[in-house]
């Protein structure tokens, strides 16, 4: 067998995916569905591409300004 050489669009590819799952990404569109000018269906999308260590760091990261600021008010 010979060994299999990686393609560099692959390389690059698996470099984005990688760096993607550990910082996070978030996808966000609007679609609006009208006829003659009325608004029938709006549909609002958000998205989280992360790893699951990285959502929950995210997660973390969310409670600790809450908390400072529900100490502070005491």
């Amino acid at each position: 067998m010979h060994p299999q050489l990686v393609n560099r669009d692959q390389l690059a590819l698996t470099e984005l995916l990688d760096r993607a799952l550990n910082k996070g990404v978030v996808l966000w569109g609007d679609a609006t569905i009208s006829v003659a000018g009325v608004d029938l269906v709006y549909l609002g999308l958000k998205v989280l591409l992360a790893s699951v260590d990285t959502a929950e760091r995210l997660r973390q990261d969310a409670r600790i300004p809450a908390r400072a600021a529900a100490e502070a008010a005491e």
